[in-house]
């Protein structure tokens, strides 16, 4: 293990999520995840008698979980030589279409404020005023300063952990995790024909189309009908 490896598994080990969302993810739609990241500033060790706390504010959107199978995932590009072999087992030990939940997050920093006052204190008053506003999807994170980011993604691990059966059992209730006999689940041929409509009305980008359609191995059943949206462009 390298000196990175040991900060981040330091980072992890050392963040935790004082405050989760008080609702799931959204199975057929968009959430919206308020969060005050709370960490005890990177000079405090130079400064042991300063009392102040890093306040960081920020949203994470979190985008409606697809339906995906290992196949699908092994044709998305960014992935690790490690990452590739992890799905490489996963095709040995379930198959390529066995379907799983893909969730894709964004995450959209707000402000960033040093407060005097210790940790604790800055959480209190975090915890009132959300208690005031009532907000259910507004959460609080206590993680490393330098290393804040790695503490954000444990927190969007433990949200996604929490949420998988509630999204699981409700795309499972409306028969979207259903296989059909081209090992595509219901659900990707929803989106595939949502993404048609998008890129006929000018809305969704025809390339982009043509990569989801490769990913589902897909491209030679759909392409009567792909090509034919640019004659319709041309009329």
């Amino acid at each position: 293990m390298t000196l990175n490896d040991d900060r981040i598994q330091y980072a992890v080990r050392h963040t935790e999520v004082l405050r989760l969302p008080k609702q799931s993810l959204a199975t057929f739609g968009t959430t919206n995840i308020y969060y005050y990241l709370v960490t005890e500033p990177a000079y405090a060790e130079l400064t042991k008698d300063t009392n102040e706390t890093v306040v960081r504010e920020g949203r994470v959107i979190a985008e409606r979980p697809r339906i995906v199978t290992p196949y699908y995932l092994s044709r998305l590009e960014g992935f690790s030589s490690e990452a590739r072999s992890y799905l490489e087992e996963l095709i040995r030990r379930h198959g390529p279409d066995a379907p799983g939940l893909y969730y894709t997050y964004r995450n959209e920093p707000k402000k960033l404020n040093i407060v005097s006052e210790h940790w604790q204190t800055v959480v209190a008053k975090l915890n009132a005023e959300i208690d005031r506003r009532g907000d259910p999807l507004t959460s609080i994170i206590k993680g490393e300063d330098e290393l804040w980011d790695v503490s954000l993604l444990k927190f969007i691990y433990e949200v996604t952990r929490g949420s998988l059966p509630h999204n699981l059992s409700q795309l499972g209730a409306r028969g979207l995790l259903e296989v059909d006999s081209s090992g595509v689940p219901i659900d990707a041929r929803l989106r595939i024909e949502e993404l048609f409509t998008k890129t006929m009305k000018g809305e969704y980008d025809p390339h982009e189309l043509k990569n989801e359609l490769d990913r589902w191995n897909l491209f030679s059943e759909y392409e009567d009908r792909f090509f034919a949206l640019f004659r319709r462009r041309r009329r």
